[in-house]
């Protein structure tokens, strides 16, 4: 198992200046760093390869970030900036020596309506459409994107791993696959282990979060019968702990993070990292 953290829980956005938290990643024990890349520009990809490799740390994923004017289902302005952000974080996958893009492609995280039936459709329609132009671009690129299902309150339009795999049916690319989180699952699915056993094969990527979206391991999620689905599986690519605290403002009010369940973002990772790699190194 290889163990990454996001960035998210530090910086937002990602600039140059946050290579220098890579020394402390690689202290605590981290094997990747996830990059949030909120815009092109934001970060010099040679100079964040760099120190990456400096620190002896990779770039496991970039997060996706689809926030206001960003929508696949939305309106033609919407889903054409959406397309072009999506291809600029592959570019950027594909600078950083990375074969992976997470996160929850689909809609603008927050959009949440009572659509009708037709119009759920239509919506399905167009991001099926526009994933398939993506994953065209991806697949020229090596790069991979696993769709994360996330949960009611951030989004109406696709929020289990059932609704996942009906995606990655219907867009009929060998590039696209599952990202689940377990902080989403533990509110939106019946079983955790059920839910990563269902994904199987297509399972790419793992976020770890506690059902507080703080510390892994301190609250009520299901690690036992994460770690044993996981494990059934062979899953050997990576689980990030993506966490939030209210030091980053623009993510905690995105995330409705209110309160501290650490004192530091760096006490959350390396808590964090030692009850996961306890987790699974038991059994």
């Amino acid at each position: 198992m290889k163990f990454g953290i996001n960035t998210f829980l530090f910086e937002s956005p990602f600039t140059d200046e946050g290579i220098s938290h890579f020394k402390a990643f690689k202290e605590i024990g981290f094997d990747g760093v996830e990059i949030g890349l909120e815009n092109k520009g934001d970060i010099d990809y040679n100079k964040v390869l760099g120190g990456l490799k400096d620190n002896g740390l990779c770039c496991c994923s970039i997060c996706g970030a689809l926030g206001a004017g960003r929508d696949l289902r939305g309106t033609e302005e919407q889903q054409e900036t959406s397309k072009q952000y999506l291809k600029d974080c592959i570019d950027a996958c594909d600078a950083l020596e990375c074969d992976l893009l997470v996160g929850p492609f689909g809609s603008e995280v927050g959009r949440t309506n009572m659509e009708t039936e037709t119009a759920r459709r239509e919506q399905w329609k167009a991001v099926v459409g526009n994933m398939q132009d993506i994953c065209a671009y991806a697949e020229k690129k090596g790069v991979y994107l696993a769709y994360e299902p996330i949960n009611r309150f951030e989004t109406d339009f696709l929020n289990i791993c059932a609704d996942a795999k009906r995606m990655l049916k219907d867009v009929g690319s060998p590039m696209l696959k599952i990202h689940l989180d377990t902080f989403h699952m533990n509110i939106e699915e019946k079983s955790l282990p059920m839910a990563l056993l269902d994904a199987g094969e297509l399972l790419y990527h793992v976020h770890a979060s506690e059902s507080d979206r703080g510390t892994p391991g301190s609250g009520t999620v299901d690690w036992k019968g994460v770690r044993d689905a996981l494990k059934r599986l062979n899953y050997n690519r990576y689980v990030v702990i993506e966490s939030f605290t209210p030091d980053v403002e623009i993510i905690a009010r995105a995330a409705a993070i209110w309160r501290y369940t650490e004192k530091t973002g760096l006490d959350l990772a390396r808590k964090g990292l030692n009850f996961l790699n306890a987790l699974f190194g038991e059994g």
